[in-house]
């Protein structure tokens, strides 16, 4: 699941709470959990996942460092961190079938679905370090005040590009958005995210690009102001004015027209090309069956129509 758990699954969290409980900590047969502590962190597996939680300790410590010195944030909380071995007990869960991974910021937990992980392009290194950075954004950035955008945009960024979202076989949603003209709107992306597939890919794509924009367009700096502006309350409006010395709608604006200028349909049939000749090839295959199955009607009706 995407890292911070929206508004919509913000009441659901006894619930969810519930079955954490009710699956890591209720009383079960000797050696079926575990739980590692150290003085920074607090990891709970199924045994099986005992060498992957001693990883999680191990890795931890470099992860945050590498955090904090580029959010020039500290995060000072000794968070959870799940590990979950079956698929099917990480959807109880998180009840989202598109997600390897989730954060809860309020509860200082991390939980990740690992039967997903070394699945191209998740890693356990990465997906941690892509829910570290929710709980680092979150832990200073309080209520609502922290955009799903800029918190997914920034994730991704600060974890190689990957996000916790597992993809369609399309690579290219955001380019065929803007072709089409059906991108999403980024100011009804600041409170949550679509929930069919498609439109979730192309919201995550969309904050990555937006995010990857401002860095390239206004500097890191700029970046990271912005940041700094909404954790001293300013609100999103205010932070990205004084920050970049515009508006929201005029970056987002300056942003769509600097990815029409890059995208064309070359570049798009370019990018999905592979999936263009499957498809062509898996066309042509199907007429040259239904030619085949013709040319077979069409004998034995020969058959039938000549002389007895």
């Amino acid at each position: 699941m995407f890292s911070r758990l929206p508004n919509s699954i913000t009441a659901e969290l006894s619930v969810f709470t519930f079955f954490l409980i009710l699956i890591f900590y209720q009383p079960a047969p000797a050696g079926q959990h575990g739980m590692m502590r150290t003085a920074e962190v607090v990891v709970v597996f199924e045994e099986p996942l005992q060498n992957a939680a001693l990883e999680v300790t191990r890795i931890y410590k470099v992860l945050k460092a590498e955090l904090e010195k580029t959010l020039g944030w500290e995060l000072n909380i000794r968070p959870e961190i799940v590990l979950v071995k079956e698929r099917e007990t990480f959807l109880r869960m998180a009840r989202r079938p598109y997600f390897v991974a989730l954060a809860v910021p309020a509860q200082n937990l991390v939980v990740i679905d690992y039967s997903k992980m070394n699945v191209h392009p998740f890693t356990l290194s990465t997906t941690l370090k892509h829910e570290l950075c929710h709980l680092l954004l979150h832990h200073h950035i309080g209520g609502e005040s922290l955009p799903r955008w800029l918190d997914e945009g920034i994730s991704q960024w600060l974890s190689d590009g990957v996000a916790e979202i597992i993809r369609g076989r399309s690579r290219s949603a955001l380019q065929a958005a803007i072709l089409s003209g059906q991108h999403l709107d980024v100011q009804k992306m600041s409170r949550r995210f679509p929930d069919d597939q498609r439109s979730l890919e192309l919201a995550y794509e969309q904050s990555k690009s937006l995010v990857e924009y401002i860095r390239r367009e206004y500097g890191q700096a700029g970046l990271l102001n912005i940041l700094a502006g909404l954790k001293d309350g300013v609100g999103l409006d205010g932070a990205i004015r004084n920050s970049l010395s515009t508006s929201l709608a005029e970056l987002e604006a300056e942003w769509l027209n600097h990815l029409k200028k890059r995208t064309t349909w070359f570049s798009y049939l370019a990018t999905n090309l592979y999936a263009i000749l499957f498809f062509l090839a898996a066309l042509m295959t199907i007429v040259a069956f239904i030619r085949r199955l013709n040319r077979k009607r069409n004998y034995e009706d020969e058959e039938d129509d000549g002389p007895c």
